[in-house]
């Protein structure tokens, strides 16, 4: 008999490898990061717009500064978020629905998975300890186009995230991109930047992957389309 992934003998597929982003995508850190946003705000004596810079989180902490204080004033104030980020962000910040049975779907296939964030590694971790998160690796302070580096490296094959940017990742990779409506990104806005899909949350990810792992199998080309909408 064939060996497992495999199709026929002399014809394998590669080993199911599925990235996915942290913030947004598994986890909802709007509240943590307000609460962690407006206690260094406390420090520092300013005023930040915690609801405007909550409204679409996924680019650098150090992006979202910038518009807010001095560029000689940004490294420091960085390193102090993330250092107060244990204390105001890990516990109030829940997972997705759908975010375990989405790694659950990617183990039941006999796959691995990888967590490839922009957050620092050591405050995400913290995350998937608290929540349990089933992961194989984790990356982090990878941004864009720079994730493509660490999913080819790992053997990824499908890479799930909320932003424009995490498409341009798995593009760069030459990997499916599977996108969902969670974050601050439109649907129109993450087909614009190229993904392969869209759906509405990661409940609708393991229907997904199975069916795309169906077509794989028969040897369809393509992706199967985004799941509709309830």
């Amino acid at each position: 008999m064939p060996e497992a992934g495999s199709d026929a003998p002399g014809a394998s597929r590669p080993r199911l490898v599925v990235g996915f982003d942290l913030d947004m995508t598994l986890i909802d850190t709007v509240a943590g990061f307000a609460a962690t946003l407006e206690a260094l705000g406390v420090e520092l004596g300013i005023a930040f717009p915690t609801e405007e810079m909550t409204s679409r989180l996924g680019p650098p902490l150090e992006h979202m500064l910038a518009e807010h204080m001095g560029p000689q004033e940004i490294e420091a104030a960085g390193d102090r978020f993330r250092a107060l980020y244990p204390d105001h962000a890990i516990t109030p910040t829940p997972a997705f629905p759908g975010a375990h049975d989405a790694i659950s779907a990617v183990r039941a296939a006999g796959g691995r998975v990888i967590l490839v964030t922009g957050k620092y590694a050591a405050n995400a971790q913290l995350h998937v300890d608290h929540l349990g998160f089933d992961i194989d690796h984790l990356e982090g302070w990878v941004w864009g186009v720079g994730k493509a580096d660490v999913l080819t490296r790992e053997g990824a094959t499908i890479y799930v995230g909320d932003h424009i940017h995490d498409v341009e990742g798995a593009r760069a990779a030459g990997i499916i991109s599977v996108s969902v409506l969670t974050g601050g990104c439109t649907r129109e806005e993450l087909e614009d930047a190229g993904t392969d899909v869209v759906l509405d949350d990661l409940t609708a990810f393991p229907a997904w992957l199975e069916a795309h792992l169906a077509a794989t199998a028969t040897g369809q080309t393509g992706s199967p389309g985004p799941t509709p909408s309830n």
